[in-house]
């Protein structure tokens, strides 16, 4: 558990108006990234000025993929990092790599969705409902089954790609898959492969390289963030069919990721980092999106996301592009600070623990009180509050801007494709609620299911 510092928990509360961050123990930082448009808030605070403003000196570094961006930041040679929510998650249970990290901040709300190849789409489109010649939407995996079940008849594989085992782009394909009566397969202690059993052959494409492995047809559909759906629009190759606001409204995906001995060392380091990202995350969302485009121009930056501007605006500024042509209004396709997007919600890193629990990620049940006392070690609500009472106190944000939660749980959410309610405190009847995975006691021993 980190112990906040007395240091920090006076300074942040009795701070100047319009001043730095004081006390901070590490001026120049180095932070991590991969090139996607949910990485905003850190290009955000440093092209803003909000970084210096906190008496912070940040370099933001690209990495290739996930692994690398973890390992980066577990070695120190990364300071910090977006991240998978899924990330220090994982590695406070010791999923894959086993490290102590820690998030004050989550980064952003929905912006992920799930594309298929131009083949796959003209055989479930006899499946989709229609009106005005247009698809409706949500379109659900039922309309991908039957499509599913003609190549598994022809012998062939139906491989689709994520970006890592534990993103929630993976547990929202999962997820979608599922809700339609789609087995996407099981991972166990001996193969972590996530295949066992699986109607898909789901495997891991990092972000960038998604829409050449499905113009390759490597894969045949991918669940990722933008720019790399909208990407695949733009070069003609695929069809996304569904974004994760549909699959989840309102869900969380990225964290700003941390070492707990980084925090316990730096706690006024960790403090400013949290306020600029906090004035970022304003900045991106306020007045109803107006800096939208300047945020584009930023993004589209090759030290960036590096992608073309106006494929990055067709999601970041309300609008997302399914068929080409076929542009339909997303205002809240990616938030960063409405509805309380950047505080860390317990109830979020438990719904992260559920998903892994029912894909075999953690191979054996766990009580509720489990669930409840990892998310706290890794979730730090406490840090972001001290940061928001500081810039209240600054002048640089207002009380009602923040919905500062007494528990840390969400309140209890059917917005799922299913319909299924999710209850963060009662975690274990969630799991056993839903139709597809693992249940109760049940593991997965020599590729089998077993009570």
């Amino acid at each position: 558990m980190i112990r906040l510092s007395g240091l920090l928990l006076s300074t942040a509360l009795c701070l100047p108006a319009h001043a730095e961050t004081p006390g901070i123990e590490k001026e120049e930082l180095t932070l991590g990234f991969i090139k996607l448009t949910d990485m905003a808030p850190l290009a955000i605070a440093k092209e803003k000025g909000f970084f210096e403003e906190e008496g912070l000196s940040v370099t933001l570094v690209a990495q290739s993929n996930w692994k690398v961006l973890l390992d980066a930041v577990v070695s120190g040679e990364l300071d910090g990092a977006h991240m998978l929510a899924g990330q220090p998650i994982a590695a406070s249970i010791g999923y894959g790599t086993q490290a102590a990290l820690v998030t004050p901040f989550s980064m952003d709300l929905n912006g992920n969705a799930i594309t298929v190849s131009n083949a796959v789409w003209e055989e479930m489109k006899a499946h989709v409902p229609m009106a005005d010649g247009k698809p409706v939407h949500p379109i659900k995996a039922d309309a991908l089954k039957p499509v599913i079940e003609a190549y598994a008849d022809e012998g062939t594989p139906f491989n689709l790609g994520m970006v890592f085992p534990v993103s929630t782009h993976n547990y929202e394909l999962r997820y979608w898959l599922a809700a339609g009566g789609i087995n996407p397969g099981l991972y166990s202690p001996d193969d972590v492969s996530g295949q066992i059993g699986g109607d898909v052959l789901i495997s891991v494409t990092p972000p960038p390289q998604m829409p050449a492995t499905l113009e390759a047809g490597t894969i045949l559909g991918y669940a990722v963030g933008e720019p790399w759906n909208q990407a695949a629009v733009a070069k003609g190759i695929g069809v996304p069919v569904i974004t994760d606001y549909d699959i989840w409204k309102n869900n969380p995906e990225k964290v700003f990721g941390l070492t707990a001995e980084f925090v316990e060392q730096n706690p006024q380091t960790t403090l400013a980092l949290t306020k600029a990202l906090i004035r970022a995350a304003i900045w991106l969302d306020e007045n109803d999106n107006a800096n939208r485009m300047e945020a584009v121009e930023i993004l589209a930056r090759p030290e960036y996301v590096g992608a073309d501007a106006a494929v990055i605006a067709n999601s970041m500024t309300g609008t997302f592009e399914f068929e080409k042509g076929d542009k339909r209004p997303a205002p809240d396709f990616n938030v960063f600070f409405r509805y309380n997007a950047t505080f860390p919600y317990y109830s979020d890193a438990v719904w992260t623990l559920t998903q892994m629990r029912r894909w075999g990620q953690i191979a054996e049940a766990k009580p509720d009180t489990w669930y409840d006392e990892t998310a706290k070690s890794v979730y730090k609500p406490e840090i972001y509050k001290l940061a928001a009472e500081a810039l209240i106190a600054e002048g640089k944000a207002t009380a009602d801007m923040f919905d500062f939660d007494a528990d840390g749980y969400r309140e209890p959410t059917a917005d799922f494709i299913d319909g299924v309610t999710y209850d963060g405190k009662a975690p274990n009847a969630y799991i056993d609620s839903l139709l597809i995975g693992l249940k109760g006691d049940q593991m997965v021993v020599g590729g089998e299911v077993t009570n």
